[in-house]
């Protein structure tokens, strides 16, 4: 009889170091409306502790929505969102991982010397000096993202400095927060500043940065019980870890103590939504890693995610397009086959009757369609039912165990005096 192969064990990683009270200042602002341009948006909107650091949805509801999680609504009369936000808020696990060295499904965020900043972003020079790692550096860019935090044209000032120029929101931002006494004094103190007027952008970043890296580590899952000889798999979980380290060829892609490669790969994953446009591009859609790098053999890649605690971070894929597990492994298994049958029932979108036209307008470009088709990186593999039922069950393995609740969790208030969503 063949012998399943058995994953080498995986080693924790190494993370970037954080500094507890930075932490505790940090797991305010991610709860305080404070930093969104209208006061009315927190980074825990879409990220929030009750649905395990993502939002429950395909595409996100930010600035002008009201509620977390699937009770999210998209708004009524002047306050109702114009646009959804194009892409599936992703999960926050173990981003304080030094490996990570991109961020975001297209990776507009990297490490890198182009702009004499240590890091590629869409801020280019303009992005404040002195940031430690590239955590604190995507912290910043929720904030000037008109249809996440920032706003409207014409409501608030920060979203009219954005569109003069993406860093001239951030001065503003951290006014706001210093001359709030408790976040000053308590920033002051944290950075050893010799008062809170010294209080800049990049010090909120580190701080929100130094939570989203503590908050968020698991290695507590049945999986690495097992790994460590202090537990054992059911017999579907054992299976599908054959499957997923063997014929399954997932950890091709999804390998490493974080279940990934960090590379950018083309599913054929069914486009909807008001895409990810440029400036020169009017149409619905979005290539994914290309629209960073102008390279056409990057077209329709997205970055691939971590596969720890993926049980609680649904819906799946880079817009949400899968309601369960089952449904995003059978489109790994054949993704031409899922993209053909796939229906727009299965995205997980709050009402917004005023975008019913754009929701769905680019699955009848066919020539659009034809393309996402023919940008696939990954063959097909024969998958029974039962083979996808264990495949689930090995995922579910790799849920934490307490981790999943985070550790500072939700504050029961926040210095600004601004509604903590629940």
């Amino acid at each position: 009889m063949a012998v399943a192969p058995v994953a080498a064990k995986a080693e924790q990683p190494d993370f970037h170091p954080f500094d507890e009270a930075r932490a505790a200042i940090g797991q305010l602002l991610f709860y305080d409306p404070i930093l969104s341009g209208n006061r009315n948006i927190s980074c825990a909107t879409c990220h929030h502790h009750d649905t395990f650091s993502a939002d429950g949805l395909s595409l996100g509801i930010g600035e002008g929505g009201r509620g977390i999680g699937t009770r999210r609504t998209a708004g009524a009369g002047a306050d109702a969102i114009r646009k959804r936000v194009p892409r599936n808020a992703p999960g926050l696990w173990n981003i304080g991982a030094v490996e990570f060295e991109t961020f975001f499904h297209d990776g507009r965020v990297s490490v890198g010397g182009d702009y004499g900043t240590g890091y590629v972003t869409p801020a280019e020079e303009w992005l404040p000096r002195g940031l430690p790692n590239l955590l604190a550096v995507q912290a910043l860019f929720p904030l000037t993202a008109q249809f996440e935090m920032a706003g409207n044209t014409g409501e608030n000032e920060v979203i009219g400095a954005v569109q003069d120029r993406i860093d001239l929101g951030w001065p503003i931002l951290a006014k706001r927060v210093r001359t709030i006494p408790a976040y000053g004094t308590a920033l002051a103190e944290a950075f050893d500043l010799r008062s809170p007027e010294d209080v800049e952008i990049g010090h909120i970043a580190i701080a929100l940065a130094d939570f989203m890296n503590s908050e968020w580590r698991s290695f507590d899952s049945p999986y690495d019980l097992w790994q460590a000889g202090q537990g054992t798999l059911t017999p579907a979980q054992d299976r599908g870890r054959a499957l997923f380290f063997g014929r399954g060829n997932c950890a091709s892609c999804h390998g490493g103590p974080l279940f990934t490669d960090h590379g950018f790969h083309a599913l054929a994953l069914p486009p909807f939504g008001p895409g990810r446009t440029r400036r020169f591009d009017p149409i619905p859609r979005d290539v994914g890693r290309m629209a960073e790098t102008d390279d056409l053999e990057d077209a329709y890649r997205f970055r691939t995610p971590s596969l720890r605690n993926v049980t609680l971070t649904g819906p799946w894929g880079h817009n949400g397009a899968y309601p369960t597990l089952s449904g995003i492994i059978r489109h790994h298994a054949d993704p031409v086959a899922a993209l053909d049958s796939w229906t727009p029932d299965l995205a997980r979108l709050p009402a917004a009757d005023w975008l019913g036209s754009i929701d769905f307008v680019i699955q009848s470009d066919t020539r659009e369609m034809a393309r996402v088709r023919q940008a696939v990186d990954i063959r097909p593999v024969a998958l029974s039912d039962g083979d996808v039922a264990d495949l689930v069950a090995f995922l579910q393995a790799l849920e934490g165990g307490e981790s999943r609740y985070g550790r500072l969790g939700v504050p029961d208030a926040v210095p600004s005096g601004l509604e903590v969503e629940r």
